[in-house]
């Protein structure tokens, strides 16, 4: 509901589809504490209220219990119950005995739990529950921290960690302090615990599904070494590494292998057309349940396969660089958007007749983009052209520009990768077919990231980004807008001027104009990416 000064209370509640309707007979009436999801806002907040309290940080213990008890598997990942008298902790539908109700605790994210000294259950597996969404009804910082720690970027142990730490904050432009004390209000555990609990849970997961050497495991889970794995596992699993080893080992593949869980329910072929209809030749292709592309990441350069199947996504990678699949996880995670909790979003956007034929009650996930780089380089080749052209001009930059795989990792015609920001900041773009203005913004957006400038993967709240990449020659508010909302996560980005959103939301024939779309979409708010996403989807015309 609009607020007296204009703003939006994003503490609205969101409800959780699942718990409504025919769906809920049966359900004990306190689900209705399980529906809230306050999702407080760097900006946006009632005049004179004070700071609402997220639910994933504060789950209300007797709605939880009663979730936990009836074994849901509905509410998997929104929050993990702790037994004092065994140590361990639970994801919903655990099918152990259940515990006597005063043993229990409850905690909103696994990090937290570990933070309190409990370890995971061995029969219910809560190491491998997808994302929670406590940490998507936290401030877009933390959100922002959170993809980068899943992306490596905090060490594998020593001092180089703490150091890491205000490197982090340094990137998000606060300090290291306000960094602990956001994580310990909103997550329930430090920066450094939130990475040892993902490496160990990565770790577990390629112990028992693959069978990479324990020397490759501690490689790709992010560790320095065999000797820093096995303290770590040993510490939160209370056993060695080679205990861990499922007994129906995977046969060998050629590449290295991954299971991403996906939070429930799975659609992703609204995704891969998006991404098929945009596929490079060349670099990428997608198909009605694959999607492959060439990557060159940390010294690793290969070809990675994503198999979409209705629960998650099966990640294979050819390169023979372990180093490879923390940052490449973290990117299909990212492409999928695993870690939505659809639902939610969906019930707070059908809300408005407007998305309510357009949104479906299994929700709509964002199309992310695979680097924000090659984002920015392709909006801005594809400003005042349509998807076809604005592909054909980014084949002939990656033909021109982009470098070859290594002899024998090339596969199926994927055999280039999208060229780098300093070979692009020195490359003569004049036989593209563009401007002379708009290579020069390409070259000067290569040479502020090539330079260390500006960093795309770090950038501060939605405001900041936008106007930070408003800086940028040739970028304006559509560009900025929509790299935003497809290669940085944020939630809230939304073009309002995209001329595709403009006819989408038309009315006896007359198209609103961007002032009236923004208008409109402050009721979508904190959501307005998935809103996004579903006009121009349910859309005739083409999307960007």
């Amino acid at each position: 509901m609009p607020l007296p000064d204009g703003s939006i209370d994003r503490a609205s509640e969101l409800v959780l589809p699942e718990l409504d309707g025919p769906s809920a007979q049966g359900l004990p009436p306190s689900f209705a504490a399980l529906r809230r999801l306050e999702a407080p806002s760097e900006n946006v907040r009632r005049p004179g209220a004070a700071r609402p309290t997220v639910w994933g940080m504060r789950p209300d213990p007797e709605a939880c219990w009663r979730a936990f008890t009836s074994r849901d598997r509905r509410f998997d990942g929104r929050f993990f119950a702790a037994v004092r008298t065994t140590g361990i902790y639970c994801r919903p539908g655990c099918p152990a005995r259940l515990p006597a109700r005063q043993n229990v605790t409850f905690y909103s994210t696994a990090a937290a739990a570990e933070s309190a000294g409990f370890r995971p259950c061995r029969r219910c597996r809560p190491d491998s529950a997808p994302g929670s969404p406590a940490w998507l009804g936290a401030p877009a910082l933390v959100g922002r921290a959170l993809r980068l720690i899943e992306a490596g970027s905090l060490g594998a142990g020593g001092e180089g960690e703490s150091r890491g730490v205000e490197v982090l904050a340094e990137r998000l432009g606060i300090t290291g302090r306000r960094l602990r004390q956001l994580f310990e209000e909103h997550v329930g555990a430090s920066p450094l615990k939130v990475a040892h609990t993902h490496r160990s849970h990565l770790a577990r997961r390629l112990l028992e599904q693959t069978s990479l050497p324990l020397e490759q495991v501690a490689l790709a889970a992010g560790y320095s070494g065999v000797r820093r794995m096995h303290a770590a596992l040993s510490a939160t699993f209370r056993c060695a590494p080679r205990e861990l080893r499922c007994s129906r080992k995977q046969a060998a593949a050629s590449g290295l292998r991954l299971w991403l869980p996906a939070r429930l329910p799975f659609d992703p072929g609204p995704t891969l057309a998006f991404l098929a209809l945009r596929a490079l030749p060349g670099v990428e292709f997608a198909s009605a349940d694959t999607y492959r592309r060439t990557y060159a990441l940390d010294g690793a350069a290969g070809v990675l396969e994503a198999r979409l199947l209705p629960t998650g996504v099966e990640l294979t990678l050819s390169s023979a660089s372990p180093r490879a699949l923390v940052p490449v996880a973290a990117r299909i995670q990212r492409v999928f958007d695993l870690d939505a909790d659809v639902q939610a979003i969906a019930a707070h956007l059908r809300r408005d007749p407007w998305l309510r034929a357009l949104v479906p009650r299994a929700g709509v996930r964002i199309p992310g983009a695979w680097d924000p780089f090659e984002l920015v380089v392709r909006a801005l080749l594809g400003q005042q052209v349509t998807v076809t052209a604005a592909r054909t001009l980014a084949s002939r930059l990656v033909e021109r520009c982009g470098e070859e795989l290594p002899p024998g990792l090339a596969s199926e015609g994927l055999r280039r990768v999208f060229p780098t920001p300093q070979r692009l900041a020195i490359a003569d773009l004049g036989e593209l077919g563009i401007t002379r203005a708009r290579a020069q913004a390409i070259r000067a957006v290569a040479s502020a990231v090539a330079s260390g400038k500006m960093d795309l993967a770090a950038l501060h709240s939605l405001d900041k980004t936008v106007a930070m990449l408003k800086d940028l020659p040739g970028v304006g508010e559509w560009t900025a807008q929509y790299v935003s909302l497809r290669a940085l996560g944020e939630p809230d980005a939304f073009p309002a001027g995209d001329l595709g959103l403009r006819r989408a939301l038309s009315r006896d024939g007359l198209m609103p104009v961007e002032r009236e779309v923004q208008k409109r979409s402050e009721r979508w708010r904190p959501w307005r990416a998935y809103a996004a996403i579903a006009l121009w989807s349910g859309s005739s015309s083409v999307s960007r």
